[in-house]
């Protein structure tokens, strides 16, 4: 990692008695990997805080370092054993420094020598939290949100939607009624998965005309109730994708079971989809709320998608489990490729190897979707994208995500605003065609209002073909 701005290397005696900022931003020691990655000056949870972040490529051991703000009468020296891993963080609170952060103020950050390593000065507190973007490496920017822990959220340029701003209903009135959450496009069946969060429901959408109506063959003319592996429950289905296009599995993100509403169930759901019963009894749960931030039962899991290995290795993506490349061969019965799922709360991405003999897991990645909250994730095989899209409490946004060449990380690119022919309405799931259904230069999108304004959860849109990035 090379120097964060143009100014050099401070020691502590570089700052006078009153404590005066000289710089906004130190550079960094060279070799040094360690920075401050994002503050939160204005009453955080439960107070002030500042987070540094390791982007090496090894543990950092940061015993005796030391914070300080725009006060040199104000010192945290950080405990023994106190590490950092490769790409992680460690985040100091301010029930630990025992001073507060105001406006204008500094955090200010020291080795065990009594050398600056970095340093941030502020003016007025941001409305949300400075944060390092693109994550780690950038210069300090006001933060689309607070990720304490995590990658930051950064704030991006919203553009205009690459495409047709007409947007028209595209199913009958009131077929599905409210909570149809997400969508899985399978374009060589012409097939329209959607999942419908309560109750607990999967459909399998075929096209009439100009509509996606119910398929009524195998069982599926009601849809088909989805319920736990031991036979019952309701699953919160919020997310959903189709993974290995050739296996006749889906695969669905759950936040809680509807039957206990009040507790926090983040959850991988597989199904079988070749059969005829009306009612899918999950083959395999991953419960992954243990290896997740604690969050509230109604803003957890909201997305999901599905990426193979193959696309994943060809693009250069980093195991952050392992520091190394991504290597499909250190993983047994994971399915064929990596499966990222978006939590509400903080808008950040989670990937994970998925263990199909025995329900066990790896996390490979974490990283921001660009938005404040994720509502839906769709991989696009034609050109490796990720997109994150956010509903109605953020505009309708949409994000665009590329493996980074330097990091291996997914990292947001672009913006888009929603198409000017659709109202700011409550989107949760969003289905993009491959460029083999390019007709005239656009392919279809479809978005699911899970609140069915006025009385329709389906609207079709356009999206330019060919790259966007």
């Amino acid at each position: 990692m090379g120097v964060l701005s143009g100014c050099a290397t401070a020691a502590e005696s570089d700052f006078g008695e009153e404590g005066a900022i000289e710089s906004n931003t130190a550079a960094l020691v060279p070799g040094q990997e360690i920075v401050i990655n994002e503050v939160e000056s204005n009453g955080g949870s439960p107070g002030d805080w500042v987070e540094l972040m390791n982007g090496g490529a090894a543990t950092i051991d940061v015993s005796g370092w030391f914070l300080r703000d725009d006060d040199n009468s104000h010192k945290y020296t950080l405990p023994a054993n106190s590490k950092i891993p490769a790409g992680g963080y460690l985040v100091l609170e301010e029930a630990q420094f025992s001073f507060g952060l105001g406006a204008p103020d500094a955090a200010r950050l020291y080795n065990a020598s009594g050398t600056l390593i970095d340093s941030y000065s502020w003016s007025s507190h941001a409305s949300t939290t400075y944060g390092r973007c693109p994550n780690g490496t950038g210069a300090m920017a006001t933060t689309a949100a607070s990720t304490k822990g995590l990658a930051n959220t950064c704030k991006l340029t919203m553009e205009s939607w690459p495409g047709s701003s007409s947007v028209v209903t595209s199913d009958g009135s009131k077929v599905f009624g409210e909570n149809l959450s997400d969508l899985a496009y399978e374009p060589s069946q012409g097939v329209l998965w959607a999942v419908q969060n309560s109750p607990s429901k999967l459909f399998r959408l075929v096209r009439s005309g100009s509509q996606w109506v119910k398929s009524t063959t195998n069982g599926w003319g009601s849809g088909k109730t989805l319920v736990y592996t031991n036979g019952s429950g309701g699953p919160d289905s919020e997310g959903l994708t189709r993974g290995d296009l050739s296996g006749t599995s889906v695969y669905v993100a759950a936040e809680r079971n509807n039957n206990s509403s009040g507790t926090s169930r983040n959850s991988v759901l597989r199904y079988d989809i070749s059969g005829t019963s009306t009612t899918l009894t999950a083959a395999m749960e991953w419960n992954l709320t243990a290896n997740l931030p604690s969050v509230d039962s109604n803003s957890g899991f909201e997305a999901i998608t599905f990426v193979p290995d193959a696309a994943l290795v060809a693009m250069g993506f980093a195991d952050e489990s392992t520091g190394g490349l991504y290597n499909p061969a250190g993983y047994a019965a994971h399915g064929g490729g990596v499966f990222f799922v978006g939590l509400e709360a903080n808008g950040t991405v989670y990937g994970y190897v998925l263990n199909h003999s025995n329900s066990t897991y790896t996390r490979v990645a974490t990283f921001s979707s660009g938005q404040a909250a994720v509502m839906a994730l769709q991989y696009d095989a034609d050109f490796g994208y990720l997109y994150a899209h956010c509903d109605d409490t953020c505009g309708n946004t949409a994000t665009l995500l590329t493996v980074d060449a330097a990091t291996g990380k997914y990292t947001a690119r672009l913006g888009f605003n929603r198409p000017s022919g659709m109202s700011n309405i409550n989107n949760e799931g969003i289905a993009i065609a491959p460029e083999s259904a390019c007709s005239g230069g656009l392919k279809r999108v479809v978005w699911t209002d899970d609140s069915a304004t006025s009385g329709h959860s389906l609207r079709d849109g356009q999206i330019d073909c060919g790259p966007l990035y």
